[in-house]
């Protein structure tokens, strides 16, 4: 890894986080400690971190300007379609935002239901929100255009990406570039020197996504594509388990894009009592990084910025609060990382 990527690698981690031990950085990094202090010296000197005893931060000047300020108590209501698995982070961390601001953050979960997506959102409003960061059920389309426009309040977009050109397309939006993150698990395969790739997926707001990032990177990088897998809602069945054991005892397959990781696992399961061996037989690389590192093996995954994008869902509804119409309208497009374990290998 180049000093330039390890030290954006840091500058990505305390912002997340706003402090992290230099153990964990070393463990992150893959880098000796005498490496990583000479790194974060070097931030430190541009202004860039803080020093502290075991670890780093922000520096309290760099604190205080990412944040737009609240002189007056604010209720942000807060549309998910899931309150766990993915969106459990995204929450914490867009709670913890407002908080540091002063506001307060009232929840409503869909469960993947249109109806309720416009029932909790009348309950927010009708409870005193004056702003709302919306996680629609599904990608926002022509039939969301009414009732997003009708809401009279403020709102922001998080994680979901309007058609280009609807109305919906103009509000703003915070959400994980799932495109690039497919694109760098996809990469990671043909780096390993896997041709031969394919995605698994079940049907979902994000797949189309990440099914653009894996198209882009298999044509890109001229690698052969036997298509992609199917997965049920409730996760891989047994015909779809064996169409990918034969993929793989055919030769026509050699690496995995799975997405999510929670089917990952369930797959890497079903695999190994199939005895396919992994990552021998074949490499597999998870999307979401929920579960992905409590897999045998743990696998490598992309992990989307879910406590980035929480955070700056706060900060760009506060800032459309406090100056209306008078700031643009902006879509935040935070990047996924690739975190290398072992269910990825080279194609001997």
């Amino acid at each position: 890894m180049f000093v330039e990527q390890r030290h954006e690698l840091i500058l990505r981690e305390v912002r997340e986080r706003g402090s992290v031990r230099l153990a964990d950085l070393v463990e992150r990094l893959g880098v000796s400690m005498v490496t990583l202090r000479r790194d974060v010296e070097h931030l430190a000197g541009q202004g860039l971190v803080n020093r502290v005893h075991g670890g780093v931060t922000l520096p309290p000047e760099t604190v205080q300007e990412s944040r737009p300020s609240i002189e007056r108590s604010l209720t942000i209501g807060m549309l998910v379609p899931s309150a766990t698995y993915y969106y459990g982070t995204v929450i914490k961390a867009a709670r913890d935002q407002a908080q540091r601001l002063g506001a307060r953050l009232v929840l409503g979960v869909s469960r993947y239901d249109d109806d309720e997506d416009r029932k909790q959102v009348g309950q927010l409003i009708a409870g005193g929100a004056e702003g709302l960061l919306l996680t629609t059920s599904r990608q926002p389309d022509e039939s969301h255009v009414s009732w997003l426009a009708g809401l009279g309040v403020p709102a922001v977009l998080v994680e979901r990406i309007a058609e280009l050109g609807g109305p919906a397309s103009f509000m703003d939006a915070a959400a994980s570039h799932h495109a690039h993150g497919a694109f760098l698990g996809t990469r990671h395969l043909a780096e390993l020197g896997h041709r031969r790739v394919a995605m698994v997926t079940r049907k979902s707001p994000t797949a189309p996504r990440v099914r653009h990032g894996f198209l882009s990177a298999v044509r890109d990088l001229g690698l052969e594509t036997p298509g992609e897998f199917g997965v049920e809602q409730d996760g891989p069945s047994d015909e779809q388990v064996a169409q990918v054991v034969r993929a793989i005892g055919d030769g026509s397959v050699t690496g995995l894009l799975v997405h999510n990781d929670e089917d990952a696992l369930l797959l890497v399961q079903h695999l190994r009592l199939a005895g396919v061996r992994i990552p021998a037989d074949v490499s597999i690389v998870a999307y979401d990084d929920e579960v992905a590192a409590l897999s045998d093996p743990p696998l490598t995954a992309v992990a989307p910025p879910k406590a980035a994008v929480g955070r700056s869902a706060v900060d760009l509804l506060v800032r459309r609060i406090e100056q209306g119409s008078a700031l643009a309208a902006q879509h935040v497009a935070l990047l996924p990382e690739l975190r290398v374990r072992e269910s990825t290998a080279g194609r001997g």
